[in-house]
């Protein structure tokens, strides 16, 4: 088990909320029950007692809140509509936008990373290509300064 960092952050839990996360962006789009209800649920599953429950519920009501600016940021880098992007694609999308808008404290490679995983994990075959070539060019616009230091690294 991965010691957390010296500001507290345990990097394993958060890797897990994200992908707990994922699963529960999924089924809002799905069910379209309300995202307090899908919070509910996931919040009484016995593995999220290994997951970062905050940042899981923050990357929620996150994506809740700011769903039709995050779709609408996101639009320029896709090739189709969001609403025809593959559901689990999708929600890993949203969740990587919510982040690099919202969570300026976690880096962009780390967000574009975890967003590369949990859809390989749960996505279609190829899917992880299209959310890296996506979010590389969504990072670029909403991380400028980040992205060029990075770049030039």
């Amino acid at each position: 088990m991965n010691k957390p960092r010296a500001d507290g952050v345990d990097l394993n839990a958060r890797s897990r909320a994200r992908r707990r996360a994922l699963q529960a962006i999924y089924a809002w789009q799905l069910s379209g029950n309300s995202m307090a209800k899908v919070i509910d649920e996931f919040r009484h599953e016995q593995d999220m007692e290994v997951a970062d429950l905050e940042y899981f519920e923050d990357l929620l009501r996150g994506v809740d809140a700011h769903c039709a600016e995050l779709d609408a940021a996101l639009a320029p880098f896709l090739d189709r509509s969001v609403a025809q992007v593959d559901p689990i694609e999708r929600a890993a999308l949203r969740l990587a936008a919510y982040e690099l808008r919202h969570r300026i404290d976690v880096p962009y490679r780390v967000v574009i990373n975890e967003a590369i995983e949990v859809t390989k994990r749960f996505g279609a075959d190829h899917g992880h290509t299209y959310i890296n070539g996506v979010l590389d060019k969504f990072a670029a616009q909403a991380r400028q300064a980040e992205y060029a230091a990075g770049a030039r690294g």
